[in-house]
């Protein structure tokens, strides 16, 4: 029996919704997180400069901004970084967050703060939490990792309650010593997922495209940063010597599904030669050149 064309026309328009409708859920985002305005700041709290912070980014051509938890735990946050969010047409994409998880004794005080920090990154319509779980400036105890894990498990729980996806985030602590903070982790929460920090790892001494092969499927974030010869950050991503051409390699080739954030760091005596928001820009071209996001 011949199938009518407009049977035909229903079906073909019906395949292309559902295939556009997973290439959008399947598009990497490419952002940046503040750090670099917040690390001027009293207490790295960037709601001083939110302004400015929205403002030259939101020139910079990226997808979106991450937060630094600070600056949604004042009253009236969430209005003030909406109205910056559509004013600069910059969609929050998520926010970083830190706490000291593997002391059973602060627990109560870091839980009280993330349920905030959650509710509010969820408000203001962001949809990632990464997290630094804490450094003892030591290798943690069994005991403090079961702590560490406790309490992840409460934020996860939390987090999927508001539509947020929770990452570990890893800041040098975390990969010293063979990795030993994150095998900790992951020997009690498996599938939890990864939002590494690459310059951070570099430094640490781990292959970022090693790890990323390793580790790949769970990685849903990632931070960008490079590093120079001397060890010291550059003005901006297209400096330095990590091999993002090589590391883009391994994330297509683990099909990355997330979020990639540029995240600019310098050093504390650096002067910049130029806006902020023009070196998020350039090293927004960097991404799309040399990373084919």
């Amino acid at each position: 029996m011949r199938k009518s064309p407009v049977l035909l026309d229903r079906r073909a328009f019906i395949l292309s919704t559902v295939a556009a409708a997973a290439l959008a859920e399947s598009k990497v985002n490419v952002g940046a997180h503040l750090w670099v305005f917040a690390a001027k700041q009293p207490g790295y709290d960037p709601t001083p400069v939110l302004d400015q912070v929205f403002g030259e980014i939101g020139q910079a051509g990226v997808d979106g901004i991450e937060l630094m938890h600070f600056a949604l735990l004042h009253e009236g946050a969430v209005e003030r970084i909406k109205d910056l969010s559509s004013r600069n047409r910059l969609p929050v994409i998520g926010s970083s967050w830190s706490a000291n998880l593997w002391d059973r004794t602060r627990h109560a005080d870091a839980l009280a703060e993330v349920q905030t920090v959650v509710e509010r990154l969820h408000a203001v319509g962001g949809r990632t939490l990464g997290i630094s779980v804490g450094d003892a400036r030591r290798k943690k105890s069994e005991a403090e990792f079961d702590a560490q894990a406790d309490a992840l498990r409460r934020i996860m729980k939390l987090c999927a309650g508001h539509g947020v996806v929770p990452n570990l985030h890893n800041p040098v602590y975390e990969v010293r010593d063979g990795e030993h903070d994150l095998n900790g982790t992951l020997a009690r929460i498996p599938e939890i997922k990864l939002g590494p920090d690459l310059g951070w790892l570099f430094r640490a001494g781990i292959d970022p495209v090693d790890f990323i092969r390793r580790r790949g499927r769970q990685v849903v974030f990632a931070h960008l940063r490079n590093e120079k010869a001397d060890g010291k950050w550059p003005e901006d991503l297209t400096e330095g010597v990590i091999d993002y051409a090589a590391i883009s390699k391994a994330l297509h080739a683990v099909d990355l599904q997330g979020d990639l954030m540029i995240e600019l760091a310098h050093e504390p005596t650096f002067q910049p030669t130029r806006p902020l928001g023009e070196s998020f820009r350039l090293s927004r071209d960097y991404v799309r050149r040399v990373m084919n996001y």
